[in-house]
């Protein structure tokens, strides 16, 4: 795994690092290896993640083909516009409630 240090910024290249230890499933994998798991254990966890790849693949699929309906697209997060100021006794501002 290669990951190129661009002007010194180290931070930059660790998050790059990072993201792709994540695709990669490393940290997954590092989780799972913190205590022994038993050869039958492991059979029904990769035979579950199976199960659940497949359903996902089918799931895709009936919605491409229109059998059935698309989930509810996500509306994208909106701020709050910021609490007006308000002027104290005291002559400074604060903001808050009107």
């Amino acid at each position: 795994m290669h990951v190129l240090v661009r002007d010194n910024n180290v931070e930059q290249a660790l998050r790059v690092l990072k993201k792709k230890m994540q695709r990669e499933g490393v940290f997954r994998e590092m989780k799972q290896r913190r205590s022994y798991e038993k050869p039958s254990e492991r059979k029904a966890r990769e035979k579950s993640e199976a199960v659940r790849r497949a359903r996902k693949l089918a799931r895709k699929q009936a919605i491409r083909e229109g059998l059935l309906p698309a989930p509810p697209k996500k509306k994208p997060f909106e701020r709050k516009p910021p609490l007006p100021e308000v002027k104290s006794t005291d002559g400074v501002k604060k903001a808050g409630p009107v």
